[in-house]
């Protein structure tokens, strides 16, 4: 696909037309790319370079959710009783009726977005600065999954500063200037799939949970989770 772009590129180029999607003020990512030049080695990048930073992008805003989605979910699969807790916080918000959870009722669900704190602090997509997360000079029994260390109380104010403006206890998503642009609708995304997926499913543990790490392009379970699922509306 980078390759049939280059050429499309090249063959407007060569005849003198303008990019389409120039027209309507629409560049693409690889366009943007294919046009960078290096200065201090005075030439562009090559296809593998390219290559790469697609992957970087497509990677970053997928398969550093659905890892720590798996991470969450194997967290609460080890411990019922806060998926029990967080189940009785939905059923508190949307009552007994609805199947699905929705966009606009996770604004009420301050548990939940306890859940997802913590588990970012407990399976971080970047082991790189992952050891700051599990610092107890930081955090009191950091090995525990406890959601409870972020729930908002009175005197919290605006509750956790994730973005690293105030503060800096763990960065999942980078900080402040450099903090990775699409954090809101990844934790976004992780309240509304754990959401629905404990309002709809009872999960209880298929084996041994086991949870020993795997570093790759984020950190992955290494035995990834084995959970039975039984629906809870029949």
């Amino acid at each position: 696909m980078i390759l049939d772009r280059k050429k499309l590129k090249q063959e407007k180029s060569n005849e003198g037309e303008n990019q389409d999607e120039n027209k309507h003020g629409i560049s693409f990512y690889v366009d943007t790319l294919l046009d960078v030049k290096l200065p201090e080695e005075n030439r562009s990048l090559d296809v593998e370079e390219i290559l790469g930073l697609c992957s970087e992008f497509l990677n970053g805003g997928t398969d550093n959710t659905s890892t720590l989605l798996q991470w969450i979910m194997a967290n609460l699969v080890k411990n019922p009783h806060i998926q029990q807790n967080l189940f009785m916080e939905i059923k508190g918000v949307i009552g007994n009726e609805e199947k699905m959870v929705k966009e606009d009722d996770l604004h009420e669900m301050p548990y939940l977005k306890a859940v997802i704190l913590e588990g970012l602090r407990n399976g971080t997509m970047n082991f790189m600065i992952g050891d700051m997360g599990m610092d107890p000079k930081v955090w009191e029994d950091p090995m525990s999954f406890k959601p409870e260390r972020f729930v908002m109380s009175a005197e919290d104010g605006e509750g956790f500063d994730i973005t690293g403006s105030k503060e800096i206890k763990m960065m999942p998503f980078g900080a402040r200037r450099r903090i990775c642009p699409g954090y809101v609708l990844a934790l976004l995304h992780l309240e509304y799939f754990v959401a629905n997926l404990v309002w709809n499913f009872e999960w209880k543990a298929g084996g041994d949970i086991n949870m020993e790490e795997q570093r790759e392009f984020s950190v992955r379970m290494k035995h990834p989770l084995q959970a039975l699922i039984s629906p809870r509306f029949l």
